[in-house]
């Protein structure tokens, strides 16, 4: 436990404004053609040099336990939205890319910061590393939908470091580990194979599950989003076919919470206990809060399909060379924990650092103590790689 005693900080809240030309507008409320981003800064009494930038595909991290707790500890953090703040049916992982660029650039420009810490909680994992790749080695030129996307025209400024805290690599890659693999026909998605469906009482294969049966529902999963990637993209191009390159077609997407983990504790094993972060998965499967479960041809192809989406935080983590801590929560039941294992080993970098911090569920739910430890982690590191107060 760090002896330092907590301090009192501040809140305040601020826009982020960047120019948007695009044809077609995929959140509500863009006006003369500008994104605005909702941000706050909460920084204690001291002056800083450095800065903590939070940021989630769709959440608002300002709010998030950790992130106030390292502005009581003392840190500088800037928490911002991006445009898809309302939600992520029309979300577009190359235009998230760009909203952190310019909380980065404003955080170093305007408010003066000379270093910049990104930090990538839960869903921000992803998309910190995701950012780190691209500015430091850009190889994104296209959207997952094959399209023009200014990103490719942009020069990312990159941060001094990277925390993935509790994250897992992707949003499609976790989306593909969600899926009901039972749903071969998306027509028809309440027909589906009982030796499959992990849910039927008749299903023969029960947990604890056979290495095959695991390895089969994964392929079968894989299968799945395939065909959904399949019928995204033919729907864009009959759309474009006929003239109409910029509309887009929106669906539904059932069955979405189907991972065996939840129900088997040895797949993927750490130290969670049975059933999902959402409640039990089976009621979850198929309502409205699961992931993905409404979309647009376009935003299935970047941020959910196993097949096009682009950005994951593996994939990333090979053209980073800054400092980075991982850290991992042993009793995490949202983010597979052989997630954050593969992001650390993808790392080139010798300046990396793998944490764990023992018996946290994901949101630090009722443990106040187990939080202070991750925060403690942190400020360790920090200061260890001269990212000071």
């Amino acid at each position: 436990m760090s002896t330092d005693a907590p301090v009192k900080y501040s809140r305040t809240p601020y826009l982020v404004v960047q120019r948007d030309n695009a044809v077609r507008k995929d959140v509500y409320g863009t006006i003369d053609d500008s994104v605005v981003l909702h941000a706050q800064l909460l920084r204690g009494e001291q002056d800083s040099d450095t800065c903590v930038v939070a940021m989630h595909p769709i959440g608002s991290p300002g709010y998030l336990p950790m992130f106030s707790g390292l502005a009581r500890a003392g840190y500088h953090v800037v928490a911002s939205d991006t445009r898809y703040g309302n939600g992520d049916a029309a979300l577009i992982m190359e235009n998230v890319l760009l909203d952190l660029g310019a909380v980065v650039k404003d955080a170093r420009e305007r408010l003066g910061y000379r270093k910049v810490i990104l930090a990538g909680w839960s869903g921000g994992g992803s998309l910190m590393m995701g950012y780190q790749g691209e500015a430091e080695k850009p190889v994104i030129t296209q959207t997952g939908a094959g399209e023009y996307t200014p990103l490719a025209d942009a020069q990312l400024s990159a941060a001094d470091g990277v925390m993935i805290l509790a994250a897992h690599r992707s949003r499609h890659h976790l989306l593909t580990d969600f899926l009901d693999a039972s749903i071969l026909d998306e027509s028809r998605p309440d027909v589906r194979d009982p030796e499959l469906n992990l849910y039927a009482g008749d299903n023969p294969n029960q947990p604890p599950y056979s290495a095959d049966f695991v390895a089969a529902y994964r392929a079968a999963q894989r299968a799945r989003s395939a065909r959904i990637t399949a019928y995204a993209q033919e729907r864009l191009a009959d759309l474009k076919a006929q003239g109409r390159e910029h509309e887009e077609h929106c669906f539904v997407v059932q069955g979405t919470m189907a991972d065996p983990r939840w129900l088997d504790g040895a797949v993927d094993p750490n130290d969670r206990a049975p059933g999902s972060y959402l409640g039990d998965p089976r009621l979850v499967n198929d309502g409205p809060s699961a992931l993905g479960r409404y979309t647009t041809t376009r935003s299935w192809l970047s941020q959910w399909s196993f097949d096009t989406a682009q950005v994951d935080a593996v994939d990333a983590a090979a053209r980073v060379t800054k400092p980075v801590l991982i850290l991992e929560n042993s009793r995490d039941d949202a983010c597979p924990p052989a997630h954050p294992k593969a992001i650390y080993e993808a790392l080139p970098t010798a300046e990396k650092q793998y944490s764990v911090i023992e018996g946290a569920n994901h949101y630090y739910s009722g443990q106040k103590k187990h939080l202070q430890s991750a925060i403690d982690h942190i400020d360790g590191w920090m200061v260890q790689n001269g990212f000071g107060r």
